[in-house]
């Protein structure tokens, strides 16, 4: 195999053929890459030397003895071994990058709340300064719940690498492209696209088209998975082929370094002699990947009645309880409407769950008005939520034919935890103050005449 150089002077295997260059696809597949011909050792793990002088190393996502269905690893061969990427540390502030729990005593987290899109700012700013933080649920410590976060970003990262032993972070592009030089690969996202980086995995973010805004969903229990799909069958949904898994790359440059590791919800940062990308070849599940959203094909009613919007589950975190997720990640994206005597959007309801929703692009159906890209809404567990009265009028008096709900894109962050606000999303972000008012002009329509419609 040859290599050959990339824009980031990482180095890669030779692309792959057809429309997923550079990717290889499956989720939760075991792959196999190497950027230079005979690094990656066969029929082993562990040979008493490698190839190059490579040092072989494991990176697990799960206990050892987690289930064969469930365990996850990958083996590295590498320039160095990770520990010579590892110095002192010191403790450094991200001021706007909170992990649960933290509960603002100022804030109220009790309500039905939106906002407007987070402005970009003045201000130079690169994946770790731009990270704002609006909720957040369970407890990092405990391994248990998850934060969500939007980030504005202008700036990349400059010999200045991250990686989160907390978290699995799940990123959804709402508007630039970046890219995601990690340890076992390049990812590239643009929106209508999302990203899911590993915990402990080492990257450094890249601006392709800025400035960059985006949603990010901090993950701190079990993995993501595809979830189970019932009697729904082998098919539709997200489909394991559109995950895509990036081939090797690595880079091998001499230079003074940063490395910042959030740990137990805490910054710390170990200065080094050179770049931590150095894995030349790898195996294994445990690896970042990347997921185009208009592939995700939607299943619903083709007779009548709206079903739970449950079927709209692009990846699901499991928790301890069955059917009660840590997290599901949840998507409303174009499709057909065709139930008949039915109310076709979302109902009225009130939910265990706690929905964090935002607006890649378009329109949300249920809110024709004031969410708009880039905005966010919080319905937080048990609290009441649904149509406004203009979305509830039009849906009772529409012509039932076909319709194609077009130009729309949102997702949910839901999780079992109730989600606490942030100072920042209380005070500073830009609050809708009179959302809780789109539903005042609901109508009482009751009379007690039989029969009525």
């Amino acid at each position: 195999m040859n290599s050959h150089a990339i824009p980031t002077g990482m180095t890669q295997a030779p692309s792959l053929d057809g429309p997923h260059k550079g990717y290889m696809p499956g989720f939760g597949n075991d792959f196999e890459t190497e950027a230079l011909a005979g690094a990656l050792p066969q029929g082993m793990n562990s040979p008493q030397k490698c190839n190059y002088g490579l040092y072989g190393e494991q990176l697990s996502g799960t206990a050892f003895t987690a289930p064969s269905h469930q365990n996850e690893r990958t083996w590295c061969y590498r320039i160095r071994p990770s520990v010579k990427h590892s110095h002192r540390y010191t403790m450094v502030d991200l001021p706007y990058w909170k992990s649960a729990p933290n509960i603002e005593a100022s804030v109220t987290s009790l309500g039905q709340y939106r906002w407007d899109p987070v402005p970009h700012g003045k201000d130079a700013l690169t994946w770790l300064t731009g990270m704002r933080t609006m909720t957040t649920a369970g407890d990092v410590n405990t391994q248990v719940g998850m934060a969500s976060h939007v980030y504005t970003v202008t700036e990349s990262m400059i010999d200045h690498y991250f990686y989160s032993a907390d978290s699995e972070m799940l990123i959804v592009p709402q508007e630039g492209r970046l890219r995601f030089c990690t340890e076992l690969g390049i990812i590239d996202i643009s929106p209508q696209e999302i990203a899911i980086i590993p915990r402990g995995l080492v990257y450094r973010v890249e601006v392709l088209e800025g400035p960059c805004r985006g949603f990010v969903c901090e993950n701190y229990g079990q993995k993501f998975e595809l979830p189970a799909r019932g009697p729904i069958g082998a098919n539709c949904m997200a489909n394991p082929r559109d995950f895509k898994a990036p081939v090797a790359a690595f880079e091998d440059r001499e230079t003074p370094s940063v490395v910042t590791i959030k740990w137990c919800g805490q910054f710390h940062e170990t200065k080094i002699n050179q770049s931590p990308l150095d894995v030349v070849a790898w195996h294994g599940n445990y690896a970042p990947m990347k997921y185009d959203l208009r592939t995700y094909c939607p299943v619903g009613a083709v007779l009548f009645d709206h079903p739970d919007p449950s079927i709209f589950t692009v990846l699901t975190a499991p928790s301890g309880q069955a059917g009660t997720a840590n997290i599901d990640f949840v998507l409303f994206r174009e499709r057909w409407l065709v139930a008949e005597d039915t109310f076709r959007p979302p109902w009225y309801h009130k939910n265990i769950m706690s929905e964090l929703m935002g607006n890649i692009y378009g329109q949300y159906d249920a809110k024709p008005k004031g969410f708009i890209p880039g905005g966010i809404s919080l319905h937080n567990m048990m609290l009441p939520h649904g149509p406004d009265k203009n979305a509830f009028e039009g849906a009772s008096n529409a012509k039932l034919e076909p319709h194609k709900l077009e130009d729309t894109m949102s997702f949910m962050f839901e999780t079992r935890f109730p989600q606490h606000l942030t100072k920042f999303a209380g005070e500073e972000a830009p609050l809708q103050d009179d959302y809780i008012d789109c539903w005042d002009d609901i109508e009482k329509k009751f009379d007690g005449t039989p029969g009525q419609k």
